[in-house]
């Protein structure tokens, strides 16, 4: 009888893994917590939708100690303002908002014409990179902190529908000395309501939002004076329905108009 020769079977050790390096370890984290404060700065976006912030970090940082409190604002809705208010703010900082989608390219390229010609560097910033810097960032210029707004502006832009930015604008924007939102400015002023503000005094409050703290509406400068001049000149070469794509109607009868 013939035997078969067994055979023995030989286990293929198993390859040894090599483990990530360090370098590669500490990237992999770097990458997690990356996509982690994305996600969380989108959820905290999105909530703002519809959440009205009581402050902003502009706020918080400009109040002294023990003074903040006092600069809560009282929330205005759009829809309760004078129609003619959100077009002075618009024709006085940020004309092509309707139609841009954060970044005005071509106000940054007039700017950037303006420069290399030798004249002096005016700013471009939209309304919705303003609502981005005084909601959410620190003071100061550098390269990071505009890194920062610029994402900051593009998840606004996504989130929020262009009426929203518009208002949470109006509500934050700083007015005066420790003057934060329209119903305080229009109060502080004019000793009325913001529901009541006429065509002449949004301009004039909207003359003086590029310097609050040292520019006034109800004694303005020669240059006060002739800018608030030119924004009446821009609200009615716009018309009351520029702002119609973003449904900014207001429920009050606009003053004057």
């Amino acid at each position: 009888m013939k035997r078969y020769r067994s055979q023995k079977r030989t286990r293929r050790s198993p390859r040894t893994r090599r483990r990530p390096s360090l370098r590669r370890r500490l990237a992999r984290a770097l990458v997690a917590l990356f996509a982690f404060l994305l996600l969380l700065t989108a959820l905290i976006v999105l909530l703002l939708r519809w959440v009205d912030p009581p402050y902003s970090m502009y706020m918080l940082s400009q109040g002294a100690p023990g003074t903040v409190p006092t600069l809560r604002t009282t929330w205005q809705p759009l829809e309760t303002l004078p129609a003619h208010l959100p077009l002075a703010v618009v024709a006085a900082e940020d004309q092509r908002f309707p139609q841009h989608r954060g970044f005005d390219w071509v106000s940054i390229r007039q700017a950037v014409e303006q420069r290399l010609d030798g004249g002096s560097l005016r700013g471009a910033s939209t309304i919705s990179q303003q609502v981005a810097k005084n909601l959410f960032l620190w003071h100061g210029r550098s390269f990071l902190r505009k890194t920062v707004e610029a994402g900051f502006t593009l998840a606004i832009e996504a989130l929020w529908p262009k009426a929203r930015i518009l208002e949470v604008y109006l509500n934050l924007a700083e007015w005066g000395p420790g003057v934060y939102g329209i119903e305080a400015a229009a109060g502080y002023h004019y000793g009325i309501p913001a529901r009541s503000l006429s065509r002449e005094q949004a301009a004039a409050l909207a003359a003086i939002l590029p310097s609050p703290r040292n520019w006034s509406p109800t004694s303005p400068s020669e240059s006060v004076a002739r800018r608030r001049q030119w924004i009446e000149q821009q609200m009615h070469q716009l018309g009351p329905g520029w702002l119609d794509p973003i449904r900014v109607d207001a429920a009050v009868p606009a003053h004057g108009s």
